[in-house]
């Protein structure tokens, strides 16, 4: 690389010598005019934009997310309208946002799978076979060892599905990245065979019930944390919101990048901190149910009052353990050494590999990092449903592609956001949470499903058509 830079500065003096010294500015009224010009030019063009556009340029919001948002807002009025006021209520608000978490973990790898222009058609049959060895362990097994109850038995529980997951993940990407198997090929096959071993764990049968503390993970009334901590993470997440505007920014000065306008920089701190604050409060007003609330009050010796005790949800753990997630993924596919390889890859693997990166250890990490991620979704859905069923995760690859496309991830690779593909699966919990409120049956959701990934798809190449 060095020496492509030092022929080609070579090369530029060789033509400067050739041509002679630069014109002097006061000499040469001509050359001073054109540079006038050219300077001045950008003038009118700015005016004949219009205000939104200039709006979107000060604020650099990405188009794509915007385009998404908007969507969503046209589904949620839309089903809200059409059930009768049943959608945009706390108790479906906050179920959705539990019923998103396992898609937005899946998505969040899935993004960077489909940015190297692999696939990953086993995520749905490994978070199947991970589920149940995970409830098999902590309904069977440990108990033997451990005793029912057993602090231990959770973490022990967690670690054991992480690892399989991770190991799994790893065997086929070294299947990928050394034996030369189309990704495609190797992870249908993992899509038939885990999906079988999930079954042959105990032939069939659904393991049930599970460890107490384990259950923490799935949500419900248990699985949230109330609305005191609810208001606290908000108010530090408003706080981090600023801090990292006014770090980008400082950021930007020191490196003599262009900065936003501050009414910009007022503006998006005033937008996210909004929405966060907004999203507690819904979450904040939904309360337990009376038969739960009796029970607690009873184990905790707290009067019953004449109106009821409402005891608010807060925010699900689950929700909070997607949202962590993503702030990881984010930093791995932007700031480190590793992201920048996948992108790369993504980009041009020819070029990439000329570059020195070892593109087959990287392809190995990715669907390393994608079975751990599946580990993951899988001891959300068993929490979440207090049991491991051989059916669990059916259907869930699909989903998670349709999320990261709809995200914006390019199937061709090379780009692709973490932000988008879990917005991408809010969008698609969405479209099926508002179908069973509205009573659609099972197929016609499909078809829908099916219809918007196509169109999702399509979008996608037409605006990259544009953008070229």
């Amino acid at each position: 690389m060095t020496s492509i830079v030092t022929s080609a500065d070579t090369a530029q003096r060789s033509r400067k010598s050739i041509r002679g010294p630069a014109p002097n500015k006061w000499e040469n009224g001509k050359a001073m005019a054109d540079m006038t010009h050219s300077t001045t030019s950008s003038g009118p063009r700015k005016a004949e934009e219009g205000a939104f556009t200039r709006f979107l340029r000060a604020t650099e919001i990405d188009t794509r997310l915007l385009g998404m948002i908007g969507a969503l807002l046209i589904i949620w009025i839309g089903f809200d309208v059409y059930t009768g006021g049943l959608f945009l209520t706390p108790r479906n608000l906050w179920n959705l946002s539990v019923q998103t978490c396992e898609i937005a973990v899946l998505a969040t790898g899935m993004v960077l799978v489909i940015v190297t222009r692999n696939i990953d058609l086993s995520v749905g049959s490994l978070l199947g076979f991970v589920a149940m060895i995970m409830g098999v362990i902590q309904a069977k097994y440990l108990p033997t060892y451990l005793g029912f109850d057993s602090s231990w038995t959770w973490v022990i529980t967690l670690i054991c599905g992480l690892v399989v997951g991770t190991l799994i993940g790893t065997f086929q990407g070294v299947i990928i990245a050394f034996l030369n198997v189309p990704s495609f090929i190797v992870t249908l096959g993992g899509l038939l065979a885990w999906r079988g071993l999930a079954w042959y764990v105990t032939s069939g049968q659904t393991v049930a019930p599970l460890d107490a503390t384990f259950r923490i993970m799935g949500g419900g009334a248990e699985g949230s944390i109330g609305a005191t901590w609810s208001w606290i993470l908000g108010a530090l997440a408003c706080v981090f919101i600023v801090l990292g505007i006014i770090g980008g920014r400082h950021q930007r000065k020191r490196f003599n990048f262009p900065r936003r306008p501050l009414w910009a920089e007022y503006f998006l701190a005033i937008l996210g901190s909004a929405l966060v604050l907004v999203t507690i409060y819904v979450f904040n007003i939904y309360y337990w149910p009376v038969g739960i609330a009796k029970k607690y009050a009873t184990e905790h010796n707290i009067p019953w009052p004449e109106t009821g005790l409402d005891i608010p949800y807060g925010i699900a753990v689950p929700v909070l353990i997607a949202v962590g997630i993503g702030i990881i993924m984010t930093f791995i596919a932007t700031r480190l050494r590793f992201g920048r390889y996948v992108f790369a890859i993504g980009g041009n693997p020819e070029a990439a590999e000329l570059a020195g990166i070892k593109t087959r250890w990287v392809t190995v990490r990715i669907f390393a990092l994608m079975g751990l991620l599946a580990a993951v979704a899988a001891a959300i859905s068993t929490a979440r449903l207090n049991a491991a069923a051989n059916s669990q995760g059916t259907t869930y690859e699909l989903f998670t592609i349709a999320a990261a496309v709809i995200g914006g991830t390019s199937l061709a690779g090379g780009s692709g956001t973490i932000a988008g593909a879990m917005l991408g699966a809010l969008v698609m919990q969405s479209l099926q949470s508002g179908m069973g409120l509205a009573n659609v049956d099972t197929p016609i959701q499909n078809v829908v499903v099916g219809v918007v990934l196509v169109i999702a798809v399509w979008l996608d190449i037409v605006y990259r058509s544009r953008a070229k």
